[in-house]
């Protein structure tokens, strides 16, 4: 007998190129079945005209609550916006990475994967009235003490995070990611880079990643946009996803423009993630969350099966985890059912653009390590 069964609803999951009305079996706190009519289950829940698709990704969030100044509670957080991992995107280094997972990752409900920042205390001042690039003093920078606290800490964080740009690393412009750079390298690891304003300009950062490695706020406004003034994709942009660099949304409160989204998708330029960037900040708007970012992408004319794809098999694989992403038996358990409410929305961007629409994506329950979670 099945723990959990999820009975008519439509699931999307791009990674088994599934958009069809089937159910999905739980056992064991894993995907057990999908087909029609399965057995019978300890538990079942009827989704008929909802959307089954895998537990969301967000690559780019900030849930070190209480340990750092930008976090907001996973558990709250994950619940609202459909998520069944959060990716944390460097809020703690290796001076506090040992709180974050004692205090809040090991306490959470959702699965929560950590990049590890370059700078020692993490990303310690971001607040309403306090702004502190932790990359701008070499002396919050080093890469021995995070090369060795990344090998202690080898079984759970999956990636080396960087902010580097006039807000985060000022004068020491590029000379961060560079130290990132040697650290993941030497982790075999990816490296995430967070770009803000310049200097250093997009170009210098752009050289200097790898396949794998991952540009977030990809979509960010000019400055450091990627799209020229003619609307036509920078060339070192291009070479970028030619070498296998990953493209992530990343939205935040500074780091996402609709005229950039725009001209990037009239080239065919997709990006490869959607992520919220979600902190104290910006949880407030203009992201919201990871279904209002989505939502975002859907009223710019992305197709859904894109959108669902950016939001949980290429996050996955971005952050290179291979037990979910997709519904696939003998995986994870993990689901959210999505409902696509009709009404009067109005989207805003990081400059106070905006795009009305007549539909955005909700949450109507989430299966979390095969069990209902929350609906």
């Amino acid at each position: 007998m099945f723990d959990l069964v999820l009975q008519g609803g439509r699931v999307i999951d791009p990674a088994q190129n599934l958009n069809e009305a089937l159910d999905v079996a739980f056992a064991g706190g894993k995907v057990a079945a999908i087909g029609k009519d399965l057995g019978p289950a300890a538990e079942t829940r009827d989704v008929s005209g909802k959307m089954v698709v895998p537990g969301l990704i967000d690559l780019h969030t900030h849930v070190y609550w209480g340990g750092t100044s930008l976090g907001v509670d996973p558990d709250d957080y994950a619940r609202f916006s459909g998520c069944t991992t959060l990716v944390d995107a460097g809020s703690a280094g290796p001076g506090n990475i040992h709180g974050f997972r004692k205090h809040v990752i090991e306490r959470s409900d959702v699965r929560i994967l950590p990049f590890l920042n370059i700078a020692f205390p993490g990303i310690f001042g971001l607040h309403w009235e306090v702004s502190f690039g932790e990359c701008s003093d070499l002396r919050l920078v080093n890469s021995r003490v995070c090369l060795a606290v990344a090998k202690e800490q080898a079984d759970l964080i999956v990636g080396i995070k960087v902010r580097v740009g006039g807000g985060t690393s000022g004068a020491l412009g590029i000379v961060p990611m560079q130290m990132a750079l040697e650290v993941a390298e030497h982790m075999g690891l990816p490296l995430m880079s967070h770009l803000d304003a310049p200097p250093p300009p997009r170009s210098e950062v752009m050289k200097l990643m790898r396949g794998g490695d991952i540009l977030t706020h990809c979509f960010r406004p000019f400055p450091n946009a990627p799209a020229a003034a003619d609307g036509s994709v920078e060339q070192d942009v291009l070479d970028a996803r030619a070498r296998g660099v990953i493209f992530d949304i990343g939205h935040g409160r500074g780091s996402f423009g609709f005229e950039t989204a725009m001209a990037m998708l009239k080239n065919g330029f997709l990006p490869d993630v959607i992520s919220s960037d979600v902190h104290l900040t910006s949880i407030g708007g203009p992201a919201y969350n990871m279904l209002v970012t989505m939502s975002k992408f859907l009223r710019m004319g992305v197709p859904l099966n894109e959108v669902i794809r950016a939001s949980t098999i290429n996050a996955a694989s971005a952050v290179r985890v291979q037990d979910r992403g997709t519904l696939k038996p003998g995986l994870l358990g993990d689901a959210t059912i999505l409902e696509m409410e009709r009404g009067k929305f109005t989207f805003m961007d990081v400059v106070g653009e905006t795009l009305d629409s007549d539909e955005q994506l909700a949450c109507r329950g989430i299966v979390l390590g095969g069990k209902w979670w929350h609906g």
